[in-house]
């Protein structure tokens, strides 16, 4: 029988303290192999603190954290060629040219001058940046430059990608761009932690998620189950043709129901289970000869569950 395989990270009751100021409390946080992971919470929250202590730059106060099994402290060096970190900040030295500044980190990496050439045409290709291999740094947008901070933490090619923000200050276009080449490294086979204040981005790019605020673990577990373990109820909306009486009379009696509201000439059904199926509403309103215009699942997004479940409090 195999034994069953380590997590990409793993922390027990991860703590760090700065004086006085609790920055994490006792986080107990496991993502798994190959995850596109969301790190959500308000700034202050202990989302940088954490990355920090998972790419060796901080120890933690208390607790304990492993990367693919590897303690972060006892065997630091081994975590660091493990993995890529991406503050939300990095310096630049603009007056070097885009391979210069990728082959000077590959050389701190150790990779064999003959081989960094093609490792830096890899990486430049897979985030679009093939074209602007020979041009000085300061040239390129704001955009390109976090795609070259995105290439170089790849050098190495990493197991485990740690991401401070990394669509920080990017427009539109350029936070698409960052977020597709996020998705074309999951489906390398690389295991992603993202920080972001994108919320929306998060919930279509992310598989999993954690919530956190103040240093503590509010929820982790699949996106998916943010709303059925975060939100208070679950909701259909409904619109009909003429006076909404009739059908307002009907849904009350429902036992799925756990009240009915009248919203700008539309009804809210809120029903008992977080899970139930809304199907039923058709069923009661259409033989009684009630014509619908609309009938729809109340999708609650992660940036309503975030608003719902914090406090906005900060260390």
């Amino acid at each position: 029988m195999n034994p069953p395989a380590l997590p990409a990270v793993q922390t027990r009751d991860l703590s760090r303290v700065y004086g006085n100021m609790v920055a994490l409390s006792s986080l107990n946080l496991t993502v798994e192999k190959g995850d596109l992971f969301g790190f959500i919470g308000s700034n202050g929250a202990g989302k940088t603190t954490t990355l920090r202590i998972l790419a060796t730059f901080l120890t933690p106060s208390s607790g304990s954290a492993e990367v693919l099994g590897h303690d972060v402290v006892r065997e630091a060096d081994r975590v660091r060629h493990l993995i890529g970190y991406m503050p939300d900040f990095f310096g630049v030295y603009k007056d070097m040219e885009v391979t210069e500044y990728l082959d000077f980190f590959g050389a701190c990496y150790k990779i064999p001058a003959a081989q960094r050439e093609k490792t830096i045409t890899d990486v430049l290709e897979l985030v679009g940046l093939s074209e602007k291999r020979g041009a000085l740094i300061g040239a390129l947008s704001r955009g390109m430059q976090q795609r070259l901070g995105l290439a170089r933490v790849l050098i190495h090619d990493p197991q485990l990608l740690l991401l401070d923000e990394p669509a920080s200050g990017l427009d539109p276009r350029a936070r698409i761009e960052m977020m597709a080449i996020l998705q074309e490294l999951q489906r390398m086979g690389k295991t992603i932690i993202i920080s972001s204040h994108i919320l929306s981005e998060l919930q279509t790019l992310c598989n999993r998620c954690c919530i956190i605020e103040k240093g503590k673990l509010i929820y982790s577990g699949p996106i998916k189950g943010v709303k059925s373990e975060l939100s208070e109820a679950h909701a259909w909306w409904v619109r009909v043709v003429g006076s909404s009486d009739k059908a307002q009379e009907l849904l009350r009696t429902r036992p799925e129901v756990a009240r009915v509201e009248l919203v700008e000439e539309r009804l809210k059904v809120v029903l008992n289970d977080l899970n139930g199926d809304g199907s039923f509403i058709a069923d009661t309103l259409v033989p009684a000869g009630i014509k619908l215009l609309e009938l729809r699942e109340d999708e609650i997004g992660l940036e309503e569950v975030f608003l719902r479940v914090t406090k906005g409090e900060t260390q």
